[in-house]
C-alpha cells in the first residue's frame, strides 16, 4: 500500500475487491498514505527550528572540510530521518556511505564501509581493506569528490572501534580531507567521548550539534506537517485539548508522538468517529500506561456549579447573587436539566474546588492593593516636605531673632549718639564789674541767670531773656 498498489480483489459473487483494513482506515479519514508511519521517510521530515538548526550545522562543517562531525539527540527524536535529507542534498557534491551495524570489531566496521561503497573486502585482513579505501579516495579526489562517512547509533561503538574511526581520520592530503566523518548517537556519546582516554577523538570533533524534544507548539505542527504530506484536507483533525495532552505525554519526542497519534486515530476509527477530542486522547493515554490523572472538573460539572452560586461563591458574591433578579423559567424540564448532567458526570477523586461565577469574579479581579513601594514612596515625601518647613521655620526665627538685635543695636546707636550731640551746662557767669552794664540785663538778678540751665531742663523751655544772658556768658569766658 505504501508503494500506490491497488488492493488484491478476492473471488466473490458479486466480483467486488475486498479493502484491506489499512485501506479502510485511510478512507475512513480521507488519507492518501498512513501519516505516521515507523519508518524515516524523509518526506515527512519535520524541520522545525532544531532540526533545522542540526542541519545547516550539518552542511556548514561539510563544506569547509572540517573532518569529524557529532550529531547527539536522545532516541526517537529523528536523527536517521535527518541524516538521510542531508545525505541526499549531498549526492551531487560527494560520495556517501552510511553504516548504522555498529556491534562488531573494526576489521568488520571496514568490512561493511567497503560493501557500502561497493568494493571487494571480503577474506582480507584490516591493512588490506585501509589499502584498499586508500585507493578509492584518490580515485575520488582526482574525479573532484570526496566522500561522507555517517555512523548511526555511534555510541554501541567500543573504544578500539572509536579508535579504528580516529584512524581513518589520517586519509588526507597537506591541503584537505578525503573523508568526512560524522559520528550520530544518543546522549551516552557525548559521556564516552568527555572519557579521558578518547582525548585525541574528542579533539577532531569540530562541531558537537544536539537537537532538543519539540515544544508544545512545535508537536502541533509537527502533527499537521505530517497529515499534510498524507493528504490530509479537512477540518483539524485533533482538537485542542487533545493537542495539549499530545505535547505534555509525549515529551516532544516524535517517535512517542507518532505512536500516540496512530493509537488515537485507530481508537477514532473503531469509533466512526472523524476527529480526536480531549476525552479520546485521554483514554488511549491510558491505555498507553500513561499516567493521565482525571481532571477534577468536567466542563458539565462547571455548568452545575455555575448555577449553584451560594455554596461556592464568597459570602459578599453570596449578598449580590441574592440581590440580583433572577431569570425565570421556562419549563420544569429546563431548569432540572443541570441536575440530570450532575448525575452522569464521573466522580472525581478530590472535590471540586469553589467555583464563583463569571459576572462576580470580575467584580473581585479589578480590586487591586497598591504596591508597598508606593506606601514607602509616599511616607519618605512627607518626611522631606516635614524636615523641609521645619527648617524653613528655624530659619525665619533665627531671622526675626536677629533682626529685633539689630533693631535694639541701632536704637543703643542713636540714643548714645544723640546724648554726645547735645551741649553741656555751661556755669552762671559772673556778674561784670562794670556798672553800667547792669542796667541793660533789666531785674535780673545773678542768683537766676546761674539757675538758668537746671530750670530749662527741668521745665523744657527756656526764660524770657535767656538767649541773651547765653552769649553774654560765652562771650565773657
Amino acid at each position: 500500500m505504501r508503494e500506490g498498489a491497488a488492493p488484491t480483489p478476492i473471488n466473490k459473487n458479486d466480483g467486488e475487491p475486498i479493502q484491506t483494513v489499512e485501506r479502510r482506515f485511510l478512507d475512513h479519514f480521507g488519507l492518501a498514505e498512513q501519516p505516521f508511519g515507523v519508518t524515516p521517510d524523509p518526506r515527512f521530515l519535520y524541520l522545525g527550528p532544531k532540526h533545522r538548526q542540526a542541519l545547516t550545522a550539518l552542511n556548514y562543517g561539510t563544506d569547509l572540510n572540517r573532518g569529524f562531525l557529532t550529531l547527539i539527540a536522545p532516541p526517537g527524536m529523528g536523527k536517521t530521518s535527518l541524516l538521510f535529507q542531508y545525505m541526499e542534498g549531498m549526492r551531487n557534491k560527494a560520495r556517501t556511505a552510511f553504516l548504522f551495524q555498529t556491534d562488531g570489531d573494526s576489521r568488520d566496521l571496514m568490512r561493511h564501509l567497503l560493501a557500502d561503497l561497493d568494493l571487494e573486502g571480503e577474506g582480507k585482513d584490516l591493512p588490506e581493506m585501509r589499502l584498499i579505501l586508500n585507493q578509492f579516495l584518490t580515485r575520488e579526489m582526482n574525479a573532484g569528490r570526496s566522500l561522507i562517512l555517517v555512523i548511526d547509533e555511534a555510541q554501541n561503538l567500543d573504544e578500539k572501534v572509536l579508535e579504528s574511526v580516529r584512524l581513518l581520520s589520517n586519509f588526507e592530503t597537506p591541503w584537505m580531507k578525503l573523508m568526512q566523518i560524522i559520528l550520530a548517537g544518543q546522549p551516552q556519546l557525548a559521556e564516552r567521548l568527555a572519557k579521558p582516554e578518547m582525548a585525541q577523538l574528542r579533539q577532531r570533533v569540530s562541531f558537537s550539534i544536539r537537537i532538543e524534544p519539540l515544544t508544545r507548539e512545535e508537536v502541533a505542527a509537527y502533527v499537521t506537517h505530517r497529515l499534510w504530506v498524507a493528504g490530509y484536507k479537512g477540518p483539524a483533525l485533533f482538537s485542542v485539548g487533545a493537542q495539549n495532552l499530545l505535547g505534555e505525554y509525549s515529551q516532544g519526542i516524535p517517535r512517542n508522538i507518532n505512536n500516540i497519534c496512530f493509537s488515537a486515530m485507530s481508537l477514532a476509527w473503531a469509533l466512526k468517529q472523524k476527529n480526536i477530542d480531549r476525552d479520546l486522547m485521554r483514554d488511549v493515554l491510558s491505555d498507553m500506561d500513561y499516567q493521565v490523572p482525571r481532571e477534577d472538573s468536567e466542563p458539565e460539572a462547571k455548568q452545575v456549579e455555575a448555577v449553584k452560586p451560594a455554596a461556592a461563591a464568597t459570602p459578599r458574591a453570596r449578598a449580590t447573587t441574592a440581590a440580583a433578579p433572577q431569570p425565570p423559567a421556562v419549563n420544569k424540564q429546563e431548569v432540572e436539566q443541570p441536575r440530570e448532567t450532575a448525575a452522569v458526570a464521573p466522580r472525581t477523586a478530590q472535590p471540586p474546588k469553589p467555583y464563583a461565577p463569571p459576572r462576580y469574579r470580575s467584580t473581585v479581579l479589578t480590586v487591586k492593593e497598591p504596591p508597598a513601594g508606593g506606601k514607602l514612596a509616599r511616607v519618605a515625601f512627607a518626611g522631606v516636605v516635614l524636615v523641609a518647613l521645619g527648617w524653613f521655620g528655624v530659619q525665619i526665627g533665627i531671622n526675626k531673632q536677629i533682626d529685633a538685635s539689630w533693631r535694639s543695636i541701632v536704637e543703643l546707636v542713636k540714643g548714645s549718639g544723640a546724648a554726645a550731640s547735645s551741649p553741656a551746662p555751661t556755669p552762671a557767669a559772673p556778674a561784670p564789674a562794670d556798672p553800667a552794664a547792669s542796667p541793660s540785663a533789666g531785674d535780673a538778678s545773678p542768683d537766676a541767670k546761674s539757675e538758668l540751665p537746671a530750670d530749662s531742663r527741668n521745665a523744657g523751655m527756656q526764660p524770657s531773656g535767656s538767649n541773651q544772658s547765653i552769649r553774654k556768658g560765652h562771650d565773657s569766658n
